[in-house]
């Protein structure tokens, strides 16, 4: 496995969602170890703010485009 981006300027929203996806696929399918649990949750969360970040400026963007 690649080693997981901590910067969020390195980070594509594609590639959260991507990774945001591997989790949720990892805890349905009960194959992850439960010392991993904590982090990878944890990363799930901070993966999940920041998509809703970047959704948020888009939006600020197209309703700035929109009133001009």
């Amino acid at each position: 496995m690649t080693k997981k981006k901590t910067q969020t300027e390195e980070l594509s929203y594609e590639a959260a969602l991507s990774e945001i996806t591997d989790i949720l696929q990892k805890l349905e399918s009960g194959h992850i170890h439960f010392d991993a649990l904590e982090a990878d949750i944890d990363r799930a969360q901070f993966l999940l703010e920041y998509c809703q970040q970047k959704l948020g400026i888009l939006q600020t963007k197209l309703q700035e485009k929109g009133e001009g």
